[in-house]
């Protein structure tokens, strides 16, 4: 009994300082110990920003089906037009790890200015398009015409805002990188506790702020994040973090810039190709209606709060091993993966137990539309169906990552997205006509034959080898 009240002591001081931030390093002591003080600060990280984007919904919902549907369409964009920024994180998080666990800062802090320069250049690019081309992008996926003309403001806002969102990502990956995974956390809280004041404000009018509807939604996502964004800026100049810049370090140095580059394309054609793969998905389901794709958009949306705690321990697993590799310790970084995995996998386990058995209550939260409900719960039971290997996989495709390997999630995830998921998709949907049930298997059979696969794949080791 004495070692139980030991056990949860040790787990309420160990909470404290993860989220606090005060244990600094992880390549040496208990492995468990390092993975609870990185994914602690992660998960709540994540979870703040899943429980934004179902309050998001929540509001939207409120607005009319249309709004929920653009806000699925807009979002597939966002995430294939931000693929590159997702590598590049990556390559952040990698190149900042190694650096840090050879205890060389200075080269960590070069590496995050030319991150920020590049974050700064794509997010140009995709502003110009958005504020643009808003309607284009909506017919593009499939919006019907009703639909992009009430919901092409938040595409607009969106896309013409997206540095905010950009910065705030790759800042966050060099604070992981880094092994400040509290840092991350209270940005995040900032960001999204501000969205989740403002959204109400934008979206239904309060005082003189007139209602904007869905297009409200996206307004105060800018705001919010705009505002972290400089809290983050001020982290970084001004102290608590290990990163720290100075305004003589806002050079261009094309040697950092080309490595980060070359890490980073890996992972940039990975997540071009896994979300590439979404966008075609959500292109097959816009062909059932705005009803069957509001329900799909609400049931992803509602996923996404459990994912993001398995990406927090994932983002965990990527530190362990960029830091270890750097500090010249391959069988620690490996074995962290290992444990990591299996926390991960059996939380998605529990987490997979509460859909099959609540699927349309859990829906009918959002939105009470017959097929709505009907569509959105069997999303939810038929994903969950594969959690455990989803929870299990992405620890261990992000450890491939994290040691700066991001071609082999690139070859996995060209094979089973592109050859596997997307044909099997269309033809049960389309061909055999099963509708969106067999959109939805797709998604789970790509998911459980990645996992299987890549654990297959770091059991090899070539990942150890990498150098960044």
């Amino acid at each position: 009994m004495q070692s139980n009240k030991i056990s949860l002591k040790q787990f309420i001081q160990y909470f404290k300082t993860a989220v606090t931030g005060k244990e600094q390093d992880f390549t040496s002591g208990s492995i468990r110990k390092a993975v609870f003080m990185l994914a602690i600060p992660m998960i709540l990280e994540m979870l703040m920003e899943s429980i934004f984007a179902l309050v998001d919904i929540l509001y939207v919902s409120k607005v009319s089906v249309n709004a929920v549907a653009t806000i699925g369409l807009t979002e597939s964009v966002v995430t294939l037009v931000y693929a590159v920024a997702i590598g590049l994180s990556m390559a952040a998080t990698a190149v900042v790890a190694r650096r840090v666990g050879e205890q060389d800062l200075k080269g960590a802090s070069n590496a995050a200015v030319q991150v920020i320069f590049l974050g700064i250049f794509v997010a140009a690019v995709i502003s110009v398009i958005g504020i643009i081309y808003p309607k284009e992008i909506l017919g593009l996926m499939g919006g019907e015409p009703d639909l992009i003309e009430e919901g092409y403001g938040y595409t607009q806002v969106l896309l013409g805002g997206n540095l905010t969102i950009m910065l705030l990502f790759l800042i966050n990956a060099i604070f992981r990188g880094a092994g400040d995974a509290s840092v991350a956390m209270w940005t995040l809280v900032l960001s999204n506790g501000l969205n989740i004041i403002l959204d109400p404000m934008f979206i239904f009018g309060f005082g003189p702020i007139p209602a904007f509807g869905v297009q409200g939604a996206a307004i105060a996502t800018t705001i919010g994040r705009g505002t972290a964004v400089l809290f983050q800026l001020g982290i970084l100049f001004w102290g608590y973090s290990k990163i720290k810049i100075a305004v003589k370090d806002l050079v261009f140095q094309a040697g950092v810039m080309l490595n980060l580059i070359k890490v980073s394309l890996g992972g940039i054609g990975q997540f071009l190709i896994g979300t590439s793969s979404w966008v075609f998905l959500m292109r097959i389901m816009s062909e059932f209606g705005s009803e069957v794709l509001a329900g799909y958009t609400i049931a992803i949306r509602v996923m996404m709060f459990t994912l993001m705690p398995a990406w927090g321990m994932s983002n965990a697993a990527a530190t362990l091993v960029g830091q270890n590799l750097g500090a010249q310790k391959p069988e620690r970084a490996e074995e962290s993966v290992w444990k990591t995995g299996k926390y991960s996998s059996v939380f998605m386990g529990l987490v997979s137990i509460v859909y099959l058995l609540f699927a349309p209550q859990i829906i009918v939260l959002f939105n009470a539309t017959p097929d709505v409900v009907k569509y959105g719960s069997l999303c939810l039971r038929v994903i969950a169906a594969g959690y455990i290997f989803y929870g299990y996989g992405m620890v261990v495709i992000n450890a491939f990552n994290g040691a700066g390997d991001t071609k082999t999630p690139t070859y996995i995830n060209f094979v089973c997205f592109w050859l596997l998921q997307l044909p099997f998709a269309y033809v049960m949907a389309i061909t055999l006509d099963f509708g969106p049930l067999g959109v939805f298997w797709a998604i789970t059979l790509a998911e459980i034959i990645i996992a299987l696969v890549a654990i297959v794949w770091f059991k090899k080791g070539n990942w150890k080898q990498v150098e960044v």
